[in-house]
């Protein structure tokens, strides 16, 4: 019997004929060469189904590789395997560190740059503004380089590609010398935060801020660099705790939501903490949930957002997760949400034990009349019709996916459907 597979919060599983974790290159590209149809996986952060398939589904987290300086002081080689969090604590060994990262560390290298998963700060872009170079191998088992000198086309496809050009074997990465971060997060007055983010915003290198849908306080937090090396405990995971068992009475008892988050936001004291870039800039998620996101122009995104909140509350919606806003720079890669310029990103979460399909579907419409685009691993309805108008270089990654790939070897079912794969 097959071995099944599911992604974090549990919603997209699969039974691929085999799972395969390859320890060598040779080993990778026999089992690709052998295999009707590969798709690779990483920690399974994705809430859409990407990594689904029915042939083989690959695990390279145990892929041979080790990280190599590229010889110009201001990037390196990385296994694109390697999770985030294993990746960034040997560049501190090194004496740098990623120009930024998510606040989830789990996920594969290959698997955030692949997605255009993103971090927060008005100057920075995704992650994968960060890839200078791949290292991939063609559905052959064959490997090549390219970068925006050798192959630019291809690198131009790889650096978001939702796995459709090749296995990623290494990623030649942008880094920064070794940064700390001061984190502060302390409480604001949602009519306030609406008049003064964006100077919040220009203050600091990254500014945040989480809402509950039924309180009228926001959560704030800023990240900038600190010249002071003491590393503060490890963040507390009370609040999780507090915010798992609030969501399962919410889930009980819906009418305990506005109340519960009225609570759990004055119950969120003002705190302060440094350290390494790497340890601050993760958060702990135990509490499962399912997540839609939208990447709307930044000058519409306080008024989206405030459309949102309106909406979920006009309708009493039991909403058990706060709302996320940041702000993110643009980028030029093909198939990125950013591609029209600097945005605002819009999360919205639900519980995972609580219906989400028709709470997403229903609220999506308010982030694509401001001109929004989904992230790519986070739950939307886009329609290829959809991603043809949004996306003016598909026609571009598409004839790349089909020059390096054309039995249509790394596509899956979903995939194929949205990007019109025949």
């Amino acid at each position: 019997m097959s071995e099944s597979w599911s992604n974090w919060s549990g919603s997209v599983r699969a039974r691929p004929e085999r799972i395969a974790r390859p320890r060598t290159e040779s080993e990778l590209a026999a089992l690709v060469r052998s295999a009707a149809q590969v798709r690779a996986v990483g920690a399974g952060h994705s809430f859409m189904p990407l990594c689904e398939t029915s042939g083989t589904l690959l695990q390279l987290d145990e892929l041979e590789g080790r990280i190599t300086p590229a010889g110009d002081g201001r990037s390196v080689w990385a296994p694109a395997g390697w999770s985030l969090a294993k990746l960034s604590q040997a560049l501190w060994g090194l004496g740098c560190s990623l120009p930024n990262q998510d606040d989830i560390n789990v996920q594969s290298l290959a698997g955030a740059l692949a997605t255009g998963t993103h971090g927060t700060g008005a100057e920075l872009g995704s992650l994968s503004t960060f890839a200078l170079g791949f290292r991939l191998m063609l559905a052959d088992g064959s490997t090549v380089e390219c970068s925006p000198e050798q192959r630019p086309e291809l690198y131009q496809a790889a650096r978001l590609s939702l796995g459709l050009v090749g296995i990623v074997l290494q990623i030649r990465v942008a880094v920064i010398p070794a940064l700390h971060l001061e984190e502060r997060v302390y409480r604001m007055p949602l009519t306030v935060l609406v008049e003064q983010f964006g100077s919040l915003a220009a203050k600091h290198r990254h500014a945040e801020f989480y809402i509950f849908p039924y309180a009228n306080e926001a959560v704030v937090k800023t990240l900038h660099p600190d010249e002071d090396t003491t590393t503060s405990p490890p963040q507390r995971e009370g609040d999780e705790r507090l915010l798992g068992r609030g969501c399962d009475w919410s889930a009980r008892l819906p009418w305990l939501t506005g109340p519960f988050q009225r609570l759990m936001t004055r119950s969120i004291k003002p705190t302060h903490r440094s350290g390494p870039a790497h340890r601050i800039f993760p958060s702990t998620r135990t509490v499962p949930f399912e997540t839609m996101e939208y990447q709307v122009p930044r000058d519409m995104g306080l008024e989206t957002l405030l459309k949102a909140l309106a909406w979920v509350r006009k309708r009493r919606l039991p909403v058990t997760f706060p709302l996320e806003f940041r702000w993110v720079a643009g980028d030029d890669i093909w198939l990125s949400p950013f591609n029209r310029g600097p945005c605002a990103s819009i999360s919205m979460r639900q519980y995972a034990k609580l219906p989400w399909q028709q709470l997403f579907a229903q609220a999506e419409p308010i982030f694509r009349a401001a001109g929004g685009r989904p992230h790519w691993a986070k739950r939307h309805t886009l329609s290829a019709e959809d991603v043809r108008a949004l996306y003016p270089k598909l026609a571009a990654f598409n004839a790349i996916r089909r020059e390096v790939d054309p039995e249509g070897k790394f596509i899956n079912a979903p995939l194929a459907q949205l990007f019109e794969i025949r």
